[in-house]
């Protein structure tokens, strides 16, 4: 258990890195563009595994279990990416407009926060039975706590980043 938590540490710093370095990235000389995104790439293929290091650390599975979740698991990751997605361009858009948000613009913001928040739980549910197909209920509910312990510490973090709206 200690592993896990060591692993979990570590991925969360490592998910907080890649908006530095998105940020350094934002405006490089073209000679620096490629090699900026390929950085930024290797960054993400680095957190999928280490994520996947954790799932696989807390989950204990068998071979047959593991050929049955490692897909759905895949494509649950891939479903959650654009979620995530989306949740970063939200924070770009406050970020550009924090000192300046209009009412408009602040209701436009919480309505896209809300569905956002509506389509994750959304997605959570549409991937349970397939979770429950591949491995036991157990496993399934422990599934669910790592990926919500890894959200709680990324929420922990950006809301220690983020400042309240003005």
């Amino acid at each position: 258990m200690k592993r896990l938590s060591v692993i979990l540490a570590a991925l969360t710093l490592m998910v907080f890195a890649a908006p530095i370095l998105a940020e350094d990235a934002a405006t490089p000389p073209p000679a620096a563009a490629d090699k900026a995104s390929d950085t930024m790439q290797a960054l993400r293929d680095k957190l999928k595994a280490d994520k996947k290091l954790v799932v696989s650390a807390a989950l204990s599975l068998t071979d047959a279990e593991a050929t049955a979740f490692w897909p759905v698991y895949d494509s649950y990751q891939k479903d959650l990416a654009a979620l995530n997605t989306r949740s970063m361009k939200l924070i770009q858009d406050y970020s550009n407009s924090y000192g300046s948000m209009t009412p408009a613009s602040a209701k436009g913001m919480l309505d896209s926060y809300l569905k956002i928040e509506k389509d994750r739980i959304a997605l959570m549910q549409s991937y349970t039975s397939k979770f429950r197909k591949a491995v036991p209920e157990i496993k399934v509910a422990r599934y669910y706590q790592v990926e919500n312990k890894i959200r709680a510490v990324v929420n922990y973090e950006l809301a220690d980043a983020i400042p309240l709206a003005e």
